[in-house]
């Protein structure tokens, strides 16, 4: 892994890549880190890129690109264009990150997967299963959606210490598709009809990583648990319908900005070498860009 000390600290630059990419908020949050660090002359922009390009455009990088943020559909381009990976990555079988090496490869991330376990844990889900735990029931987890974040919040419910994890699909194959992640991870999937969502409410923790609308017929339907948190991927226009329901019964809830925030961190310090990014000036920054767009 790079280290500041092994790159100069003016000229470099950084990108996030997805399609479509005009609305993402990711160059604000890092620009903002690199004034806070002082890393002068390292730039952040933002890259429209279809799946079917992103070989040629990383191909095509010079020696002054640290690093890159993937967005769908990246995910899983991205992991194959790596020359390594991190076991989280390898696992969930998508990446959203990718960091230059020193030798010009490219080592392939998900930060998605530890800033979700963040912003679970600090709303208040759960405790790892690491060695030093503290002995309670696993957490039982709900995910709505079968794509790549779908396969981090697989992840993460893992790391959160579930074994079983249900997960409810508008595709009937979507589950099918996710069952190899789940083998890789120790989990065991319950797989559920998207007619049958209601009825998955009953959990620990309910994370959706659908796109916009898809959940929005169940906001006046679900029966909320005392005690569960709810995550919705999405940012805007927010809140959510769903997310709404969930505040008015004090669910706590989580958005795609707060996980936004916590994925860019561990993105910052890969790409800079830097060993703690500056999270509070990310977070303003990003707080005052969301506040201009109203």
């Amino acid at each position: 892994m790079q280290s500041q000390d092994e790159t100069p600290s003016s000229g470099r630059k950084a990108a996030v890549c997805g399609k479509p990419i005009a609305h993402s908020l990711s160059p604000v949050i890092h620009n903002a880190g690199f004034a806070a660090a002082g890393l002068t002359g390292w730039t952040y922009e933002a890259i429209e890129c279809a799946e079917s390009e992103l070989p040629d455009l990383v191909a095509g990088l010079g020696p002054e690109w640290a690093g890159l943020s993937l967005t769908m559909p990246l995910k899983e381009a991205a992991l194959r264009l790596a020359t390594s990976a991190s076991p989280v990555a390898i696992a969930a079988g998508v990446a959203n990150t990718l960091v230059r090496q020193p030798d010009g490869s490219w080592h392939a991330d998900n930060t998605d997967v530890p800033g979700m376990v963040h912003v679970l844990r600090e709303a208040g889900l759960g405790l790892s299963r690491g060695r030093h735990a503290v002995k309670e029931a696993p957490p039982r987890i709900t995910v709505l959606g079968g794509g790549g974040t779908a396969r981090a919040a697989l992840a993460a419910a893992a790391e959160l210490g579930a074994e079983a994890v249900t997960v409810v699909t508008r595709r009937p194959g979507a589950r099918e598709e996710l069952e190899p992640v789940a083998v890789a991870l120790g989990l065991t999937l319950d797989g559920v009809a998207w007619a049958d969502a209601v009825g998955a409410f009953d959990a620990d923790a309910v994370l959706s990583t659908v796109p916009k609308g898809a959940t929005d017929e169940l906001a006046e339907r679900v029966t909320w648990r005392p005690g569960s948190v709810y995550f919705d991927a999405l940012y805007h226009p927010w809140p959510t319908p769903l997310a709404a329901s969930a505040v008015r019964h004090d669910v706590p809830v989580v958005s795609g900005l707060d996980l936004l925030l916590a994925q860019a961190l561990s993105q910052f310090e890969q790409f800079t070498g830097v060993a703690e990014a500056p999270q509070e000036a990310m977070r303003t920054a990003l707080g005052e860009a969301v506040a201009a767009r109203g």
